[in-house]
């Protein structure tokens, strides 16, 4: 089993949210793949969406407090976004090179996750069996990110690395996790 820790850093671009961290370990067992998120600090400051009742698969939660993770196939250009809203709202799209031919993920009919959300902390974790996009024998390359929205309509763009000149998650060369 292969288990990694991780820890998101803000964009340098404008000022970043005081008092913020986001980290967590991501693990792949076979085919089972696990993220967990934590983002702890002065949550009071930062727009989280309430749990709905009924998560379901919704676009654009990229626009608002968002956890995410890109899953591509080495030595390939295809990848996987995967959206996991702290609502449990959820996307997965598939994408054949670097921002072409999105399109939602069909493998996938839910994603369930946990969330736990409390005045200092929140937690997110997925377990997600890959089987349906990928085989057990191919290795992915990981990119961890989040975007954080403030209660002012500021966000923030955190990720493991940032390549570009600009906040883009997309960049393969920051899908610097290897399972």
């Amino acid at each position: 089993m292969n288990n990694q820790t991780f820890s998101l850093q803000p964009f340098p671009s404008t000022e970043s949210l005081p008092n913020l961290k986001i980290a967590g370990n991501i693990s792949r067992n076979g085919n089972q793949f696990a993220i967990h998120y934590l983002l702890e600090g002065d949550l009071k400051e930062i727009a989280i969406a309430q749990p709905s009742n009924t998560s379901s698969r919704k676009h654009e939660l990229w626009k608002d407090t968002c956890f995410e993770f890109f899953l591509g196939i080495k030595y390939s250009q295809q990848y996987w976004e995967f959206n996991l809203s702290p609502s449990g709202h959820w996307n997965v799209y598939r994408l054949d090179g670097y921002r072409q031919g999105m399109q939602e993920e069909t493998a996938f009919e839910n994603l369930p996750f946990n969330v736990q959300n409390q005045s200092d902390s929140l937690a997110l974790a997925l377990n997600v069996d890959l089987d349906k996009i990928i085989s057990m024998e191919q290795a992915i390359e990981v990119a961890i990110t989040s975007v954080i929205k403030d209660r002012d309509g500021e966000v923030t763009y955190w990720a493991l690395t940032h390549r570009g000149k600009e906040a883009d998650f997309h960049l393969r060369d920051s899908f610097i996790i290897e399972l």
